[in-house]
């Protein structure tokens, strides 16, 4: 039998035939390549500097230079950097830009280290367009002010080119316009670097009026229909105040204890006397202070004041107060060689190819053409059969191809959706690790404009697979020990970790092991929410199986308390609400709020439900039902994927679910409602189904060290003081007090002005005192816990404001008068 020759390939393009197609995808030449640019910009520097002293004996040499003078046999130049210093230095600073071209090699130096990936977030383009408008900018500026002043040196201070325009613009505009020009283009330039700058603006052109706008009255006349006299009304308004600790001592932060956010419908004598009253009682506070702390602006997180129409028309910035935080950075994350490109080999994937086709020619199947698709740790082998083959005779050779093959187990998809194929899923001799950096770092990742997006890894064809969780809505997670369910966790949450604010999520973490979910305690502040507790030391992540289902519950009454805002906003889910919140069309009277994202993530649900049964099962299963409208999403996982574990009422409520390697059939079959994760290979192979077929993806691994990088980041942004506190599952809080149970002793500061302002306004609700007075919220709830005491607001009525049972001031004084007794 003749030998079959080998098809050669013809290379595709010129480059690809010189090799050059892949090269700058290679770390290794990169790096060094990198690191010549570096040497390259240090030694422009070099030559810069040394001009300035050398430039006028080597003018001469440059200006009438010979045919081989610039090898510099003779030694004549005396540039530090030789003749080719003498030279660059020449035609960029004399010829080119002057001064400005110090920004060149600066340029350079950023490239040289972005190819080293000594600085990977680096935007070149981006560097590149702004330094060459600030070279250009500056070049002209030198040469129109720095002239006289530098007018011996051999140069002029913004070059030919700045020179040249300079000229150029004075004869056509004039000086004025030259200077007006310049001006304008470097605050447009500034405000595009940052917005702060129309801040620094109208602080430079009004300081005391700026000043002055931070802390001030607001007066606004109410009309009354049946009454032809005005009353005033007093705002001392104030944004950007950040939340106060729970702590009463008023010493440790002043500048937040006594700035609260006051409204007042007192007449002119009784607002002077009530802010002389309000002076008095804080020693600290007075008009400097209010001052100082409206001059710190964000760095204290000062208030800003606005009047009403720009109150309307300025939408609110949901990441208020905490603008100052900063997003976690790709070089927290560990970058694996080779990790972004596939590992296996022409030589491999040809053999494999081979023994596939001789199995099946050994039973009699013939195919028409055979495609391998190279991912991280499987390869896709696509068939096309011959006319008359049965799709069901492939399948049954599943066994025979994995003994040809001496694989761990393949997976064979008859056919593939979407295609007239049939796959074989072949695991890779050298699995890749999918490291999340490379998720993360993707542009799909990125550009993202998913609510929740999760980056769980990477498919067969390399490409990353994201799923957003607030479509989901929820998601269910199994798999056998040590298959990397607990990786997949933490690819979860670092997903959202990398993506929200904040403001804009909280997570309820279940961890009854009480080790898998520790590594997240530095950012509990930040991050978790949790039920109120008498115990300060209280950790948000949850252990105990009481106290989760304590939370369980607590969640349905938010989800309650929102479903009703939800109704009062006329909005159909948080999207639409929060949207209206941000455009100021919500009262924040009314108890209406920016809502986060709650994110419930239960490790090992088998072993709660081994122990609570129904008591789990439950609230689970309504959340499960009803929480998706308003940002309530859940994540269980279980190591025992058993009918017992996963009934069929949590299975009917999480339509998303992953499964990682089972040890038996029918434990893929109860997660996924057919076969396939039991013939994965492990160590983070799973299977991903939404409704839909199910798709093969390798997760991404992310290391414990590079979740503490990331917490310990996270812990040192400015942020919350406190876990966002969910409400009580009960709202029996006992009857009103009738003044005679009040300690007036341990009355909050605050305690008056609260009382007056709630009976003002004739509206009590803790998420409004914590709000106008800028302070936590277990402050504001001891604070209305104290009010209600001495009978002046009546109990909790879910949701709804609590009713004020004082209706006017005399009373209230009255009352102040029997306390003081």
């Amino acid at each position: 039998m003749a030998k079959k020759k080998k098809k050669e390939k013809t290379p595709s393009s010129f480059s690809e035939a010189l090799g050059m197609r892949n090269i700058f995808q290679n770390d290794i030449f990169n790096f060094v390549f990198g690191f010549i640019l570096v040497l390259v910009a240090v030694y422009m520097v070099t030559a810069f500097v040394s001009f300035f002293s050398t430039g006028q004996a080597d003018q001469s040499l440059v200006l009438d230079l010979k045919p081989g003078e610039w090898l510099n046999s003779k030694q004549e130049f005396q540039n530090s950097c030789g003749s080719m210093g003498a030279l660059i230095s020449h035609f960029l600073i004399t010829r080119s830009f002057g001064l400005s071209a110090f920004i060149i090699p600066l340029f350079i130096c950023l490239v040289g280290l972005r190819m080293m990936h000594a600085y990977n977030n680096i935007n070149l383009l981006k560097w590149f367009l702004c330094l060459a408008i600030l070279m250009i900018w500056c070049s002209v500026t030198f040469a129109k002010f720095l002239t006289p002043i530098m007018g011996d040196q051999v140069f002029n201070p913004g070059g030919g080119h700045g020179l040249y325009c300079c000229q150029f613009l004075e004869n056509v505009i004039g000086a004025p316009g030259l200077t007006a020009v310049l001006i304008l283009v470097a605050i447009l330039f500034l405000t595009y670097i940052s917005s702060e700058t129309i801040t620094v603006i109208r602080k430079i052109l009004n300081p005391i009026g700026y000043i002055n706008s931070k802390v001030r009255f607001v007066i606004t006349n109410d009309q009354k229909k049946d009454d032809d006299q005005d009353e005033s009304q007093v705002a001392l308004v104030q944004e950007q105040q950040e939340p106060i600790d729970d702590s009463d001592d008023d010493e440790e932060e002043p500048e937040q204890e006594h700035q609260p956010d006051i409204v007042v419908n007192f007449s002119e004598e009784e607002q002077k006397s009530a802010v002389a009253k309000r002076t008095g009682q804080a020693k600290t506070d007075n008009i400097e202070t209010s001052m100082e702390a409206a001059n710190a602006e964000e760095k204290a997180h000062g208030n800003t004041v606005a009047s009403n129409d720009a109150d309307l028309n300025t939408p609110i910035n949901p990441k208020e107060p905490w603008l100052k935080y900063k997003y976690p950075t790709l070089d927290l994350l560990k970058k694996y060689e080779d990790s972004d490109r596939p590992t296996i080999d022409k030589e491999e994937q040809e053999a494999n190819m081979h023994r596939i086709l001789k199995v099946l020619s050994d039973f009699g199947v013939q195919i028409r053409s055979i495609h391998a698709t190279v991912g991280p740790t499987i390869t896709l082998y696509e068939i096309t059969p011959a006319e008359g083959v049965r799709i069901s005779k492939i399948r049954n050779l599943e066994d025979d191809i994995a003994l040809s093959l001496s694989a761990l187990g393949i997976r064979i998809i008859a056919p593939i959706p979407g295609k007239g194929t049939i796959g074989i899923e072949v695991p890779n001799a050298k699995p890749q690790i999918v490291s999340m950096e490379t998720v993360i770092n993707s542009k799909r990742f990125k550009d993202t404009s998913m609510e929740l997006p999760l980056a769980l890894g990477k498919t067969i064809t390399n490409d990353v697979f994201m799923v957003d969780l607030a479509k989901i809505p929820h998601l269910l997670v199994a798999g056998a020990t040590g298959q990397g369910k607990s990786v997949g966790l933490n690819a979860i949450i670092t997903s959202l970790l990398y993506k929200k604010h904040p403001n804009e999520l909280k997570f309820v973490l279940v961890d009854p092991k009480k080790v898998e979910f520790s590594v997240y305690s530095p950012i509990i502040k930040h991050f978790m929410a949790q039920i109120p507790s008498d115990d300060d030391t209280d950790e948000a992540i949850i252990t105990d199986v009481k106290k989760v289902i304590k939370t369980l519950n607590s969640l349905c009454v938010l989800m309650d308390h929102r479903y009703d805002l939800l109704k009062q906003a006329g909005a159909r889910n948080i999207k639409e609400y929060n949207k209206k919140f941000v455009e100021r069309k919500l009262r924040l009277t009314d108890g209406h709020d920016y809502m986060p994202y709650i994110v419930v993530i239960i490790d090992e649900f088998g072993d709660l439900i081994m122990t609570a049964g129904k008591e789990i099962e439950l609230p689970i299963a309504r959340i499960a039902q009803l929480a998706r409208a308003v940002g309530i999403h859940m994540v269980i996982a279980t190591q025992r994927p058993t009918t017992k574990i996963i009934t069929g009422n949590i299975k009917a409520n999480f339509p998303g679910r992953i499964a990682f390697k089972t040890s038996a059939r029918i434990d893929s079959m109860t997660i996924l409602d057919q076969t396939g994760a039991n013939q994965l290979i492990g160590r983070g192979d799973m299977l991903y189904v939404n409704g839909g077929e199910p798709i093969r993806v390798q997760c991404a691994f992310v290391d414990t060290p590079e979740v503490e990088n990331i917490n310990h980041y996270i812990e040192a942004q400015p942020g919350p003081i406190e876990p966002l506190l969910l409400p009580e599952p009960s709202t029996d809080e006992g009857g009103a007090g009738d003044g005679g149970q009040v300690d007036v002793h341990n009355l909050d500061p605050l305690f008056e002005e609260a009382a007056r302002h709630i009976v003002l306004t004739q509206q009590g609700s803790t998420s409004m005192i914590q709000r106008r007075f800028s302070i936590g919220y277990n402050r504001a709830g001891r604070l209305m816990d104290q009010l209600q005491e001495a009978g002046i607001v009546g109990e909790a009525m879910g949701s709804k404001p609590r009713e004020v049972l004082i209706q006017d001031p005399q009373s209230l004084d009255s009352l102040f008068a029997s306390l003081h007794r």
